[in-house]
Protein backbone atom coordinates (compact mmCIF):
# COMPACT_ATOMS: atom_id res chain seq x y z
CA UNK A 1 0.00 0.00 0.00
CA UNK A 2 1.40 3.38 -1.01
CA UNK A 3 1.71 5.78 1.89
CA UNK A 4 2.05 9.54 1.94
CA UNK A 5 3.87 11.65 4.47
CA UNK A 6 1.90 12.56 7.58
CA UNK A 7 1.76 16.00 9.14
CA UNK A 8 0.69 14.91 12.61
CA UNK A 9 0.93 18.01 14.82
CA UNK A 10 3.66 17.85 17.43
CA UNK A 11 4.55 20.04 20.36
CA UNK A 12 6.56 23.06 19.27
CA UNK A 13 10.24 23.16 20.19
CA UNK A 14 9.27 26.31 22.08
CA UNK A 15 8.83 25.65 25.80
CA UNK A 16 5.27 25.06 26.98
CA UNK A 17 5.67 28.24 29.05
CA UNK A 18 6.07 30.28 25.85
CA UNK A 19 3.15 28.58 24.12
CA UNK A 20 0.86 29.27 27.07
CA UNK A 21 1.96 32.92 27.16
CA UNK A 22 1.25 33.25 23.43
CA UNK A 23 -2.31 32.09 24.08
CA UNK A 24 -2.75 34.75 26.76
CA UNK A 25 -1.37 37.28 24.27
CA UNK A 26 -3.94 36.15 21.70
CA UNK A 27 -6.77 36.49 24.22
CA UNK A 28 -5.89 39.95 25.53
CA UNK A 29 -6.70 42.06 22.44
CA UNK A 30 -9.79 39.96 21.76
CA UNK A 31 -11.15 40.59 25.25
CA UNK A 32 -10.22 44.27 25.14
CA UNK A 33 -12.65 44.93 22.28
CA UNK A 34 -15.68 43.20 23.82
CA UNK A 35 -18.77 45.12 24.90
CA UNK A 36 -20.33 44.33 28.27
CA UNK A 37 -23.11 42.44 26.47
CA UNK A 38 -20.51 40.32 24.70
CA UNK A 39 -18.81 39.52 28.01
CA UNK A 40 -22.13 38.09 29.17
CA UNK A 41 -22.78 36.12 25.95
CA UNK A 42 -23.41 32.39 26.54
CA UNK A 43 -20.84 30.02 25.04
CA UNK A 44 -20.97 26.35 24.01
CA UNK A 45 -19.22 25.49 27.30
CA UNK A 46 -22.29 24.44 29.33
CA UNK A 47 -23.50 27.08 31.76
CA UNK A 48 -20.66 29.49 31.06
CA UNK A 49 -20.65 32.92 29.45
CA UNK A 50 -17.65 34.53 27.78
CA UNK A 51 -16.83 36.13 31.15
CA UNK A 52 -17.11 32.78 32.92
CA UNK A 53 -14.54 31.23 30.58
CA UNK A 54 -12.09 34.04 31.36
CA UNK A 55 -12.87 33.78 35.07
CA UNK A 56 -11.98 30.08 34.96
CA UNK A 57 -8.59 30.84 33.42
CA UNK A 58 -7.95 33.54 36.02
CA UNK A 59 -8.97 31.25 38.85
CA UNK A 60 -6.65 28.44 37.84
CA UNK A 61 -3.59 30.59 37.20
CA UNK A 62 -4.23 32.57 40.39
CA UNK A 63 -4.24 29.35 42.42
CA UNK A 64 -1.05 28.26 40.64
CA UNK A 65 0.49 31.47 41.98
CA UNK A 66 -0.36 30.26 45.47
CA UNK A 67 -3.19 32.70 46.02
CA UNK A 68 -6.19 31.42 47.99
CA UNK A 69 -9.44 30.91 46.16
CA UNK A 70 -12.57 32.82 47.17
CA UNK A 71 -14.53 31.66 50.21
CA UNK A 72 -17.71 31.09 48.25
CA UNK A 73 -20.55 28.58 48.12
CA UNK A 74 -21.94 27.50 44.76
CA UNK A 75 -25.60 26.55 44.52
CA UNK A 76 -27.08 23.52 42.77
CA UNK A 77 -26.48 24.50 39.14
CA UNK A 78 -27.76 22.15 36.39
CA UNK A 79 -24.52 22.18 34.36
CA UNK A 80 -22.44 20.81 37.24
CA UNK A 81 -21.95 17.07 36.63
CA UNK A 82 -18.95 16.07 38.75
CA UNK A 83 -16.71 17.21 41.63
CA UNK A 84 -14.17 18.81 39.29
CA UNK A 85 -16.92 20.85 37.65
CA UNK A 86 -18.17 21.97 41.05
CA UNK A 87 -14.65 22.94 42.11
CA UNK A 88 -14.09 24.91 38.90
CA UNK A 89 -17.38 26.74 39.42
CA UNK A 90 -16.37 28.39 42.72
CA UNK A 91 -14.04 31.00 41.22
CA UNK A 92 -16.27 31.41 38.18
CA UNK A 93 -19.48 32.00 40.13
CA UNK A 94 -17.79 34.40 42.56
CA UNK A 95 -16.59 36.59 39.68
CA UNK A 96 -20.10 36.91 38.20
CA UNK A 97 -20.58 39.97 40.43
CA UNK A 98 -17.98 41.88 38.40
CA UNK A 99 -18.10 43.64 35.04
CA UNK A 100 -16.17 42.42 32.03
CA UNK A 101 -13.78 45.36 32.36
CA UNK A 102 -13.01 44.36 35.95
CA UNK A 103 -12.44 40.74 34.96
CA UNK A 104 -10.12 41.84 32.13
CA UNK A 105 -8.07 43.90 34.59
CA UNK A 106 -7.68 40.86 36.84
CA UNK A 107 -6.82 38.67 33.83
CA UNK A 108 -3.99 41.02 32.91
CA UNK A 109 -2.63 41.26 36.46
CA UNK A 110 -2.76 37.51 37.11
CA UNK A 111 -1.26 36.49 33.77
CA UNK A 112 1.58 39.01 34.16
CA UNK A 113 2.41 37.58 37.59
CA UNK A 114 2.12 34.03 36.28
CA UNK A 115 4.36 34.81 33.30
CA UNK A 116 7.03 36.10 35.69
CA UNK A 117 6.69 32.99 37.87
CA UNK A 118 6.91 30.58 34.92
CA UNK A 119 9.81 32.50 33.39
CA UNK A 120 11.90 31.72 36.45
CA UNK A 121 11.48 27.94 36.07
CA UNK A 122 14.55 25.84 35.36
CA UNK A 123 14.78 22.71 33.21
CA UNK A 124 14.95 20.74 36.45
CA UNK A 125 11.71 22.38 37.64
CA UNK A 126 9.90 21.39 34.44
CA UNK A 127 10.85 17.72 34.82
CA UNK A 128 9.76 17.57 38.46
CA UNK A 129 7.16 14.89 39.16
CA UNK A 130 3.77 16.26 40.21
CA UNK A 131 0.16 15.13 40.37
CA UNK A 132 -1.86 16.51 37.45
CA UNK A 133 -5.67 16.39 37.05
CA UNK A 134 -5.24 13.31 34.84
CA UNK A 135 -2.68 11.51 37.00
CA UNK A 136 1.06 11.55 37.73
CA UNK A 137 3.20 13.64 35.39
CA UNK A 138 5.73 16.44 35.24
CA UNK A 139 5.30 20.18 35.51
CA UNK A 140 5.90 20.35 31.74
CA UNK A 141 3.00 17.93 31.27
CA UNK A 142 0.80 20.18 33.40
CA UNK A 143 1.73 23.22 31.33
CA UNK A 144 0.81 21.37 28.14
CA UNK A 145 -2.56 20.59 29.72
CA UNK A 146 -2.93 24.28 30.62
CA UNK A 147 -2.10 25.21 27.01
CA UNK A 148 -4.81 22.86 25.73
CA UNK A 149 -7.36 24.15 28.24
CA UNK A 150 -6.58 27.83 27.65
CA UNK A 151 -6.63 27.52 23.86
CA UNK A 152 -9.89 25.53 24.02
CA UNK A 153 -11.58 28.22 26.11
CA UNK A 154 -10.23 30.86 23.75
CA UNK A 155 -12.01 29.02 20.95
CA UNK A 156 -15.21 28.86 23.07
CA UNK A 157 -15.03 32.64 23.40
CA UNK A 158 -14.27 33.24 19.73
CA UNK A 159 -17.20 31.11 18.58
CA UNK A 160 -19.58 32.89 20.95
CA UNK A 161 -18.66 36.42 19.83
CA UNK A 162 -18.13 35.58 16.15
CA UNK A 163 -14.43 36.42 16.07
CA UNK A 164 -12.62 33.32 14.77
CA UNK A 165 -8.86 33.19 15.03
CA UNK A 166 -5.71 31.63 16.47
CA UNK A 167 -6.28 28.33 14.68
CA UNK A 168 -2.72 28.12 13.38
CA UNK A 169 0.73 28.67 14.82
CA UNK A 170 2.71 26.88 17.53
CA UNK A 171 0.17 27.27 20.35
CA UNK A 172 -2.70 25.95 18.23
CA UNK A 173 -0.49 23.08 17.02
CA UNK A 174 0.42 22.30 20.63
CA UNK A 175 -3.23 22.13 21.66
CA UNK A 176 -4.19 19.98 18.66
CA UNK A 177 -1.20 17.73 19.42
CA UNK A 178 -2.56 17.19 22.93
CA UNK A 179 -5.88 16.01 21.51
CA UNK A 180 -4.17 13.88 18.85
CA UNK A 181 -2.95 11.53 21.59
CA UNK A 182 -6.61 10.75 22.40
CA UNK A 183 -7.76 10.02 18.85
CA UNK A 184 -6.73 6.32 18.90
CA UNK A 185 -9.15 5.90 21.84
CA UNK A 186 -11.87 7.65 19.83
CA UNK A 187 -11.31 5.45 16.78
CA UNK A 188 -10.70 2.10 18.48
CA UNK A 189 -12.84 2.15 21.63
CA UNK A 190 -15.55 4.75 21.13
CA UNK A 191 -16.21 4.25 17.41
CA UNK A 192 -15.29 0.53 17.31
CA UNK A 193 -13.27 0.69 14.10
CA UNK A 194 -12.53 -2.85 12.84
CA UNK A 195 -9.09 -4.42 12.64
CA UNK A 196 -7.24 -3.23 9.54
CA UNK A 197 -9.10 0.07 9.31
CA UNK A 198 -7.28 3.36 8.81
CA UNK A 199 -8.99 6.60 9.78
CA UNK A 200 -7.33 9.80 8.62
CA UNK A 201 -8.20 13.14 10.22
CA UNK A 202 -7.46 16.13 7.98
CA UNK A 203 -7.63 19.22 10.20
CA UNK A 204 -6.80 22.16 7.95
CA UNK A 205 -3.24 21.33 6.85
CA UNK A 206 -2.67 18.72 9.55
CA UNK A 207 -2.95 15.04 8.59
CA UNK A 208 -3.46 12.62 11.47
CA UNK A 209 -3.65 8.92 10.50
CA UNK A 210 -4.97 6.38 13.00
CA UNK A 211 -4.65 2.69 12.16
CA UNK A 212 -6.17 -0.34 13.86
CA UNK A 213 -3.97 -3.43 13.98
CA UNK A 214 -4.09 -6.43 16.26
CA UNK A 215 -7.17 -5.02 17.95
CA UNK A 216 -5.38 -1.82 18.93
CA UNK A 217 -5.66 1.67 17.45
CA UNK A 218 -2.54 3.83 17.27
CA UNK A 219 -1.28 6.92 15.50
CA UNK A 220 0.49 5.88 12.30
CA UNK A 221 3.77 7.40 11.17
CA UNK A 222 2.53 7.70 7.59
CA UNK A 223 -0.91 8.20 6.09
CA UNK A 224 -2.07 5.66 3.48
CA UNK A 225 -2.86 6.94 0.02
CA UNK A 226 -6.18 5.09 0.35
CA UNK A 227 -7.75 5.13 3.81
CA UNK A 228 -10.87 3.40 5.10
CA UNK A 229 -12.29 6.85 5.73
CA UNK A 230 -11.00 10.41 5.75
CA UNK A 231 -12.58 13.06 7.96
CA UNK A 232 -11.96 16.65 6.86
CA UNK A 233 -12.65 19.68 9.05
CA UNK A 234 -11.20 23.03 10.00
CA UNK A 235 -9.43 23.57 13.30
CA UNK A 236 -12.35 25.44 14.87
CA UNK A 237 -14.69 22.51 14.14
CA UNK A 238 -12.12 20.06 15.50
CA UNK A 239 -11.89 22.08 18.73
CA UNK A 240 -15.66 22.14 19.15
CA UNK A 241 -15.99 18.39 18.57
CA UNK A 242 -13.12 17.15 20.78
CA UNK A 243 -14.23 19.43 23.60
CA UNK A 244 -17.82 18.18 23.36
CA UNK A 245 -19.15 21.64 22.51
CA UNK A 246 -21.26 20.44 19.58
CA UNK A 247 -22.81 17.29 18.16
CA UNK A 248 -23.32 18.82 14.72
CA UNK A 249 -21.30 17.27 11.92
CA UNK A 250 -22.08 20.09 9.47
CA UNK A 251 -18.42 21.12 9.36
CA UNK A 252 -17.15 17.59 8.69
CA UNK A 253 -16.58 16.00 5.27
CA UNK A 254 -16.33 12.23 4.89
CA UNK A 255 -14.55 10.32 2.13
CA UNK A 256 -14.75 6.52 2.23
CA UNK A 257 -16.69 4.40 4.72
CA UNK A 258 -19.26 7.00 5.76
CA UNK A 259 -20.83 4.77 8.43
CA UNK A 260 -17.48 4.45 10.21
CA UNK A 261 -16.74 8.11 9.59
CA UNK A 262 -20.00 9.20 11.21
CA UNK A 263 -19.33 6.95 14.21
CA UNK A 264 -15.89 8.46 14.63
CA UNK A 265 -17.05 12.06 14.20
CA UNK A 266 -19.97 11.53 16.58
CA UNK A 267 -17.65 10.19 19.27
CA UNK A 268 -14.83 12.72 19.10
CA UNK A 269 -15.63 14.35 22.43
CA UNK A 270 -12.79 13.55 24.82
CA UNK A 271 -13.25 16.42 27.29
CA UNK A 272 -16.26 16.64 29.59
Amino acid sequence: MVRAESTVPTMSPLPAVDLLARTWDSLDPLLAELTEDEWKTPTDCPGWSVQDNVSHLIDYESRALGRPGPDHEVGDLPHLKNPMGSSNEVGVDWRRQFSGVEVLAEFREVMAARREQLGALTAEDLTAEIQTPIGPGTLADMLQLRLMDTWSHEQDIRRAVGRPGHISGPSADGAVSYFTKMLPYVVGKKAGAPDGATVVFEVDDRVIPIEVSGGRARTAELAPETATVRLGMDTATFAALVNGRTTSLDGVTLDGDTDLGQRVASNMAVMV
